[in-house]
């Protein structure tokens, strides 16, 4: 019976895996994070052990439960856009420095670290699909803050990496554009994941117009919660040991869309539901520039699209959920409660 701690339980991930695990399997959950409003009446399960607190305060927690465990998930990070370019420091004292003990205890005690990397490692790589064994990692200059974020993570891949060459038990992977119900909290809007979908969700339900930055052709490899968690759920099970010393790509290559693709999509199912119908007629697509949307320090990545063969072929895993069904199922998820919906703030 495995004891998997993960901090940052509360988030979009954490909170989709700790349900997993407590309905799948007879594994106890460990988490740790500062609220526990996504986690509902998983807080009350048996297996589940919740401790509200904080990475950077509730250090000798934290530790002790590294000791105690048998996988160790460190979810905690800031993962917005606008906050790579407005607070780059910010970024890389969680992302980075707060993450680095964290991974040095799971050396110390022998543990099975899997540790959240990003797809925005390989920057503005021009490969037609990310590989993680051969793909550059391009970054744009010092001026553009929004790299801070990927190369804070990239150099966390790196130490974790080279404490693998010294023995540590590992698995990086690289979630590309999760996406599905809980993607964000009306209570911490500002980290989390990528927010696009979310954002446009918000402006639906609000009657707002959609912003799309540089027109919008920029594409997303977008996947569906559920099939990331069940590659995540393999890679704890780590059957035979297939998992150590491994990065992998966990996406969905064939649902690559432009942004002003996933806006017009989400619009066309929003006006087929009567509960959204109304405000979504209200919504015009209006276009952007980056600089005034995240300011002068953004960059964009035109294509992104993960090479999965590994991911496949090692964990006997592929994704089965289209854009279309992973789409209607977030708006189903808010369907009920419209008015919690519109509370989905927009970036400031």
């Amino acid at each position: 019976m495995k004891k998997v701690l993960i901090l940052g339980v509360n988030g979009f991930i954490g909170h989709h895996l700790s349900k997993r695990i407590l309905d799948t399997t007879d594994w106890d959950v460990y988490g740790m994070d500062m609220q526990n409003d996504r986690l509902g009446d998983l807080v009350n399960h048996p297996r589940m052990h919740f401790f509200e607190g904080d990475i950077t305060i509730n250090k000798e927690w934290v530790e002790y439960h590294i000791r105690k465990c048998d996988v160790i998930l460190p979810l905690v990070a800031i993962a917005t856009p606008a906050t790579y370019v407005q607070q780059p420091l910010k970024v890389f004292e969680l992302d980075f420095e707060a993450n680095l003990p964290i991974v040095r205890s799971a050396v110390k005690y022998k543990k099975h670290l899997v540790f959240p990397s990003t797809s925005e490692v390989y920057g503005m790589c021009e490969d037609g699909e990310f590989d993680p064994a051969k793909s550059n990692l391009v970054y744009g200059p010092i001026n553009k803050p929004r790299w801070i974020y990927a190369c804070s993570k990239q150099l966390m891949d790196r130490v974790i990496w080279g404490y693998g060459m010294e023995g540590l038990r590992f698995t990086l992977f690289r979630p590309f554009n999760w996406i599905g119900p809980g993607l964000d909290s009306i209570y911490t809007p500002k980290e989390g994941s990528s927010r696009v979908v979310t954002q446009f969700l918000g402006h639906i339900v609000r009657g707002e117009s959609i912003n799309v930055v540089d027109g919008g052709a920029q594409k997303r490899a977008f996947t569906y919660v559920d099939d990331g968690i069940d590659a995540l759920m393999r890679i704890i099970d780590n059957k035979d040991g297939v998992a150590n010393g491994k990065i992998y790509n966990i996406g969905n290559p064939k649902n690559n869309h432009s942004i002003r693709e996933l806006a017009n999509q989400m619009l066309e199912i929003a006006r087929s539901i009567p509960e959204y119908a109304k405000t979504a007629n209200e919504v015009k697509i209006v276009e952007t520039t980056s600089g005034a949307y995240y300011g002068e320090g953004y960059q964009d990545v035109q294509n992104r699209v993960p090479a999965i063969d590994n991911t496949m072929s090692e964990l006997g895993w592929k994704p089965t959920t289209n854009m279309s069904d992973a789409l209607k199922n977030i708006f189903e998820a808010y369907r009920e409660d419209v008015e919690k919906a519109r509370h989905l703030v927009d970036n400031e």
